[in-house]
Formats: C-alpha cells, structure tokens, sequence
C-alpha cells in the first residue's frame, strides 16, 4: 500500500486491488462563510483568513477529478421556512444577521439562495456528490454514509472550513463510522488561528485518536504515485 506522509505516522491508502477507495471530502466552501456579506462575517469574523485556502483545495480538488477518483462536497444550509433549523441554533449569538435573515447574497444559510453556494472556484462538476446537511457534521440527517458505502469508499481526506467546527465533527463522526480520516492542514482554515492549531493536535493525539494530519504537497505526491 502506498503511504503518505502524515502526524502521528503515515497514512496509508487504499491499494487498487483492496477493493475499496480514498474520496476528497470539501467542507462548507461556501460564500456565506467565505466572502463578504455572509454568515461568517454577520458573525463578526474576518472572512480573509479562510479565503487564503481556496487555491490549495482547488489544486486538491484537480487532482482528484485528474485521477478519477471520488468527490464530496458539503453545504450547511436550511430549508426555506427553517423547519429544519433548530431554535437554539437560529437565536444563538449577538449577530445583527440571523439564519434565515436577508443579507446582502439572499437569506443567510438557507438552500437555493446564492450565499448558500459554493465559491465559484471550487463549484461542483456532474457526478460529484453534493450533501446539503443542516448540522454542523456531515453524516447528521443526511444518507452521506450510506452513498459512501455503495461506492466501496473507505478512506477519507478532509479539507474545508471551519477546522474545529464542522471540518472536526464530520472527520469524527466519520471515525466512528470506521472511516480512515485524514485532514489536510493547509486545506482546512479557521477563523481563529488558535482553534485550527488545537484541533489539529487534537486529532492527531493518542497515536490518531481521530486521524491523520498532512499537507497538500505529501498528499498530492503520493496519490500520483499511486494512482497516476
């Protein structure tokens, strides 16, 4: 099996003759999150910290479509009359912008409305698979585990935002699930510097209680060496 270079010890992906797969997994790259005039900013945060990892997942996510390999990306949103948006979570925070409220891309985190999408570099091709999940993971109210299932996969690469919010729950709840779960850590950004480097050693702590952690470049170098 080829390995990737990785914390606390390398990661090992799956052999073509395994019979199971590796995926991409691209958490959230959402405008609401990302650019201006979204949640994230309604927040109080300076959305321009995670915007500085949009590239390294795009060069990901090209390498992945190159190999044929498969894709999953995940989008926070809501219903539009937010019946799937619990009260806590809708009254949460001091923010003069709420979910479900019209801010300056449409209804913020509410599905069809143009904050909800994806930023335009990293927008979904044909036979990618989208999940549109309403919690912060990404296995909570959606079939994500069961359409990984049907197509072998067994391996995990996570990139996206935010590292210690919706990025670590969906990498744990894919632990629990049995997936072998790596975070790229130049393709994950959080609004708090801090926060991304505690959950980074979080996950990688007690000989990868929850995964693995690497970079773009080892993990580029060793899926072209395996896959290519």
């Amino acid at each position: 099996m080829n390995k990737v270079i990785a914390s606390p010890y390398p990661y090992e992906l799956p052999s073509r003759e395994s019979g199971t797969r590796v995926a991409l997994v691209i958490i959230d790259m959402q405008r609401d999150f990302i650019e201006p005039g979204g949640f994230g900013a309604a927040l109080g945060n300076h959305v321009e910290s995670l915007q500085k990892i949009v590239p390294i997942v795009g060069r990901l996510l090209r390498t992945f479509r190159e190999l044929g390999l498969p894709i999953i990306h995940t989008r926070e949103g809501h219903r539009p009359d937010l019946s799937d948006c619990p009260p806590a979570k809708k009254s949460r925070g001091d923010s003069l912008l709420r979910i479900g409220d019209r801010g300056p891309m449409g209804r913020i985190l509410v599905l069809g409305e143009p904050g909800n999408d994806f930023v335009k570099e990293l927008l979904p091709q044909p036979g990618e698979l989208v999940v549109d999940k309403p919690g912060k993971g990404a296995f909570y109210a959606t079939n994500l585990h069961e359409r990984l299932q049907s197509l072998s996969i067994s391996h995990l690469i996570f990139t996206g935002v935010t590292t210690e919010v919706c990025v670590q729950t969906s990498m744990r709840e894919a632990n629990d699930r049995g997936y072998e779960c790596l975070l790229v850590e130049d393709g994950t950004e959080s609004y708090f510097p801090e926060f991304k480097q505690a959950t980074l050693r979080m996950i990688q702590s007690q000989g990868g209680i929850v995964g693995w952690v690497t970079t773009a470049n080892r993990l580029t170098d060793s899926l072209r060496q395996a896959y290519g």
